[in-house]
């Protein structure tokens, strides 16, 4: 496994203060864990990744000139966006779909994805933020980028997008009055989910040391593939970048979190 990257760095001008996040972007895995015994059909299902992700992102980074980091292992592995003691950071059980690799894991393996791929990661996501705030002597402004099926069971999922937060109202405000001033899609505001998770990537990077921060859901359909990506990207850029020249979101302002304390 050693020459498996567990995470991609999308250069950009630090110097403009802007980071985007993609936990989710892909459904890869090392030759090491073949397929976990799950069918090839898994890895095209959003138990295996965030379906158009890994392109939004892309896009954004190249339009707005700022650096991403990327997760580079499927979800099914493990999960980025879970805190190192959430009992769902490696699902043996996935939206019905039984894991067979994932079953029966000691606690030897659970060691080794965590210092395999997730910490990885989040060190990863710790140096590109570091290395604004040391460049613009102020807070980055995070954008996280994830998507979510179009159903859940018979429920059709009506919003177009959703900004998911705990208590850091400072981006969210302004990114959910820009989605809904073009008045064609609906936002959901912690709807399908609820931003507030302890431990997951917002928490311990933004929540915690105070970075103002936006999770933004996309429906999956409506990025699953190049025209969409291309239509969403171009509905994003021009609102990430007239936010990142608010200099109240480049502040260190700590928020208590609806999960309990720090």
């Amino acid at each position: 496994m050693s020459d498996f990257q567990p995470y991609e760095i999308i250069e950009g001008d630090y110097d403009k203060g802007m980071v985007l996040l993609a936990d989710h972007a892909t459904n890869l895995l090392p030759t090491a864990y073949g397929d976990l015994g799950l069918p090839q059909t898994a890895f095209k299902r959003h138990i295996a990744f965030d379906i158009g992700v890994e392109g939004l992102t892309r896009h954004l980074a190249s339009r707005l000139g700022v650096p991403a980091v990327m997760s580079r292992f499927s979800r099914l592995l493990i999960d980025p966006n879970r805190g190192e003691d959430d009992p769902t950071l490696i699902m043996k059980i996935s939206d019905g779909a039984i894991i067979p690799g994932n079953r029966d894991i000691t606690q030897e393996e659970w060691d080794l994805r965590l210092n395999s791929f997730h910490r990885p990661y989040h060190n990863a996501v710790d140096g590109v933020l570091g290395r604004v705030g040391r460049q613009t002597g102020k807070a980055p402004l995070v954008f996280s980028l994830h998507s979510y099926t179009p159903f859940w069971k018979a429920f059709a999922r009506p919003w177009h997008a959703a900004v998911l937060w705990d208590t850091d109202h400072r981006a969210v405000t302004p990114l959910l009055a820009k989605l809904n001033a073009a008045g064609d899609i609906m936002v959901g505001d912690n709807e399908p989910y609820d931003g507030a998770l302890k431990g997951d990537t917002m928490y311990r990077h933004c929540m915690v040391k105070g970075i103002a921060h936006a999770l933004l859901e996309v429906r999956q359909d409506l990025i699953a593939d190049d025209a969409g990506i291309a239509a969403w990207a171009e509905r994003l850029a021009p609102i990430f970048a007239a936010m990142n020249d608010d200099p109240t979101l480049h502040e260190y302002q700590t928020f208590a979190s609806r999960t309990g304390p720090y």
